[in-house]
């Protein structure tokens, strides 16, 4: 069902974000509430919009599972999965009354996933850990210098993971999005450093469909899963993103991502106003 953009009635929304990586979530169990990619990208307008990574629908869930997840990233394109995004869809179902903690099951494209989530001591906060599935790992790609690897992660989305220097050294803009650009349908791309521990990871990430983000859950999954594969890391890895600690556990049958997840705010918006809001 596609509503006219001049249609007048409130959309309600609730923003949340894990470790920076921040969601606007909208739960639609009637799937009266279509995502059109132009107001996607109005409602995701760090200016003109409510500001966010991406926008994420809650519905019925489907293959035997407990809810179903859309994600669209911030230019409105579809994303397979989020490991944050999750957390932060997590957090929007168990408030609205959806699921009760502490383990549910989401469908997505990247297939069904369970949820571990736990409330967290002060209102709007929580602890939420997500089975990823499994990495598939690419070839690995020996760089000119010995301390530089690259590879290629399929986390049921696409990853680039190269290692090198400090990533705070790096024009993540620039050459993230040179590098995703060149892959067909796009690819995020991780900058990563091992340390300040011996399984701790320092992570810069560009992610497709919107930029430079905080924090990346699968991003985070596919460089723990690379650095794993080159010896730079035990099973389970403290994965720092700018936004926060996130920790991959690279378990036999697949991977575990925790971290933090925090409610912003309730929004109410009208949909030809914020769309009328993002016109030049």
């Amino acid at each position: 069902m596609t509503r006219p953009l001049s249609d007048s009635r409130p959309l309600h929304l609730t923003k949340h974000h894990g470790a920076g990586n921040d969601f606007l979530v909208v739960v639609d169990m009637s799937d009266a509430e279509p995502l059109e990619p132009d107001l996607v990208r109005a409602l995701c307008h760090r200016r003109t919009g409510l500001g966010a990574d991406g926008v994420i629908r809650i519905s019925d869930g489907v293959a035997g599972s407990d809810l179903s997840m859309e994600l669209r990233n911030a230019d409105g394109s579809v994303a397979e999965m989020s490991g944050n995004g999750m957390r932060c869809l997590a957090q929007a179902a168990v408030e609205a009354g959806l699921v009760k903690p502490p383990l549910f099951t989401v469908s997505t494209l990247a297939g069904v996933r369970s949820v571990e989530y736990q409330p967290g001591d002060t209102p709007g906060t929580a602890q939420a850990s997500v089975d990823m599935g499994p990495a598939v790992l690419g070839p690995d790609q020996p760089q000119q210098f010995s301390d530089r690897r690259a590879r290629q992660v399929d986390m049921g989305n696409p990853h680039l993971v190269l290692l090198g220097p400090d990533p705070a050294d790096v024009d993540v803009a620039e050459l993230g999005g040179r590098l995703q650009g060149v892959h067909p349908g796009g690819i995020n791309v991780e900058f990563i450093s091992v340390g300040p521990g011996p399984d701790d990871i320092t992570l810069r990430v560009y992610e497709r469909g919107v930029g430079e983000t905080d924090a990346c859950g699968t991003g985070s999954a596919a460089a723990a899963a690379a650095a794993r594969s080159w010896g730079l890391v035990g099973e389970k890895v403290d994965v720092h993103n700018r936004g926060g600690v996130l920790q991959v556990t690279l378990e036999s049958d697949g991977i575990r991502l925790a971290g933090p997840v925090r409610k912003v705010a309730d929004v109410e918006v009208v949909r030809a106003e914020i769309l009328e809001a993002a016109r030049p």
